[in-house]
């Protein structure tokens, strides 16, 4: 008895560690299970379209399911947070840390945006990514629009690029001072609205106003670049497609995920 008592207990401490199940998918391939903290993110597939995020950040699960995604932009890192419109209030996709850093200016005030170098990204190197992320919110692809603080950073610069005075450089001419972007008014009120733009830190005068563009201006010159730059982006949007959509916008929601940033 003791001889296998013995046995059994030397069975049981030189056992192996039990490893994750492994499935069988669909086509053949062997996946996995989701237990198994080491496992590839999957793609996203537009699994949270037109929901809202004040109800889904609530979900208890919401956060280990946003994980298990990777990035719908960037697609290769995995999914952190889920960004949505703070304009309309709808999802968009989970994404990276790095993305949804890339889409916020470095400086925001309450109405006020300095225009980084990191726009040339999103408004050029990388702009098919980036509208057909912004516009898995049905407000903006609705409407054919952008969230105000985007369409003023877009108005600054690539509307107004032109205006950008340039000063005497090394091997040329080196565009002059910092992009800056303010707006009066609301994305609510678009008869009123209007987007200033200026450039700070000029040697000839700083603050120096470049153009004021009413809101609703700004807007038909974003439609016409999109349809431009993006022709499936901007074939998917439309006026046909406000079904369902409050007919006044929603209101700004607060963003927990860091201060003064609530606009993005």
């Amino acid at each position: 008895m003791q001889a296998a008592r013995t046995r059994q207990a030397s069975t049981a401490v030189t056992e192996p560690p039990s490893r994750p199940r492994q499935t069988r998918a669909s086509d053949g391939r062997q996946t996995t299970s989701p237990e198994d903290p080491t496992a590839s993110p999957r793609p996203y597939g537009r699994e949270l379209e037109g929901q809202l995020y004040s109800v889904l950040s609530r979900k208890p699960s919401i956060s280990r399911r946003v994980a298990g995604w990777a990035c719908a932009v960037c697609r290769t890192a995995p999914a952190a947070v889920l960004d949505h419109c703070h304009e309309h209030g709808y999802v968009r996709a989970p994404v990276c840390q790095s993305c949804n850093t890339q889409e916020r200016p470095d400086h925001l005030y309450s109405k006020d945006i300095r225009v980084a170098n990191r726009y040339t990204r999103l408004f050029a190197t990388n702009s098919d990514d980036w509208l057909r992320h912004w516009h898995r919110c049905p407000g903006c692809r609705a409407r054919t629009t952008l969230p105000l603080p985007h369409l003023a950073a877009w108005t600054a610069h690539t509307a107004c690029r032109s205006l950008r005075p340039t000063h005497r450089a090394s091997g040329g001419r080196k565009p002059c001072g910092v992009l800056r972007v303010s707006w009066t008014g609301s994305q609510n009120a678009p008869r009123s609205c209007v987007l200033t733009v200026a450039v700070d830190f000029c040697p000839s005068g700083e603050h120096r106003v470049l153009a004021r563009v009413p809101y609703r201006e700004a807007a038909e010159r974003f439609r016409a670049w999109l349809a431009e730059t993006a022709p499936a982006v901007a074939a998917a949007a439309g006026p046909d497609r406000l079904d369902g959509l409050p007919a006044q916008l929603r209101p700004v929601i607060a963003d927990t995920s860091g201060e003064g940033l609530a606009l993005f």
